[in-house]
């Protein structure tokens, strides 16, 4: 069953309603990417769930993201937070299980603290607060590496989102490399730049002490953008109950390289959620 929603927020970020049940499912792509990420776990979701999908601001499938993303607005993760809880509230949903990839992990931290009864349950797939390393703080890339980013993307936007998703993804899966690479391509370039510093240069360790929701953190055990460090420090510094889920694959996109794992992990997370 697919609900077709009027002109609104949701239809400006192609929202839709999949399936039925009474727990509601939110899943939230990462950078680079739209709601087609999660096309290989959404069939056996929605057999049990009512699940929400939709794209960013940023996405190469918004019809006309010029209109919709001001590179002024989008410069933090609040106006994504900002997004995402008005959307939940125009679907008229609360007590949400939010699935978060990537850069969406951290805006469903921040949405649950200005909004906690919209969700049950945060599952971060993926997620970092901070990227860059400090004396204090491993994230994975010096400063230097980030800046190299950015001039690849700026410098030759299409030869870069050639190259990106070969690092990101498991090389030797080359449907789930051409998917992600249609999905960056898709995507305009001053976007993708400009999406990009938001992503990189973020920093959002001090609000993990004032996230309550329990979260789960999906993990794979060989992620170039995620190191195990991350995950550790956030375990620590999250306020609420929160559990490690590893997944044995490689790449940042256990949805695309190992979608069976990943539907087991939720499914378990449900049937906390209804017992």
């Amino acid at each position: 069953m697919v609900i077709k929603l009027e002109k609104t927020l949701s239809s400006d970020m192609n929202a839709r309603i999949i399936g039925s049940g009474k727990e509601t499912l939110v899943l939230a792509h990462g950078y680079g990417g739209d709601q087609s990420v999660w096309d290989k776990v959404l069939p056996g979701l929605s057999q049990t769930y009512q699940v929400v999908v939709f794209d960013w601001s940023f996405s190469g499938a918004i019809k006309d993201p010029n209109t919709l993303f001001d590179p002024a607005i989008y410069c933090c993760y609040d106006a994504f937070s900002d997004d995402l809880t008005a959307l939940l509230e125009e679907l008229n949903l609360d007590s949400t299980v939010f699935v978060g990839h990537s850069m969406s992990g951290m805006i469903g931290c921040i949405a649950s603290i200005k909004k906690p009864h919209l969700f049950k349950r945060l599952i971060l797939i993926g997620s970092s607060p901070r990227y860059v390393n400090s004396e204090s703080y491993e994230g994975g890339f010096d400063i230097k590496d980030i800046e190299q980013l950015f001039s690849s993307i700026e410098s030759n936007y299409y030869g870069w989102a050639s190259i990106f998703p070969s690092l990101v993804i498991d090389k030797n899966d080359s449907e789930s490399v051409s998917s992600f690479e249609q999905c960056l391509k898709r995507m305009k370039p001053d976007i993708g730049l400009s999406t990009a510093k938001t992503v990189f240069l973020s920093d959002h360790c001090d609000i993990l002490e004032k996230v309550v929701i329990p979260c789960t953190i999906v993990q794979t055990t060989n992620d170039i953008v995620v190191p195990l460090s991350v995950v550790e420090y956030m375990m620590k510094m999250i306020k609420g109950e929160s559990t490690v889920e590893m997944i044995d694959t490689v790449g940042h996109f256990p949805q695309l390289t190992a979608p069976l794992k990943l539907l087991e992990i939720i499914d378990r997370l449900m049937n906390v959620c209804l017992s």
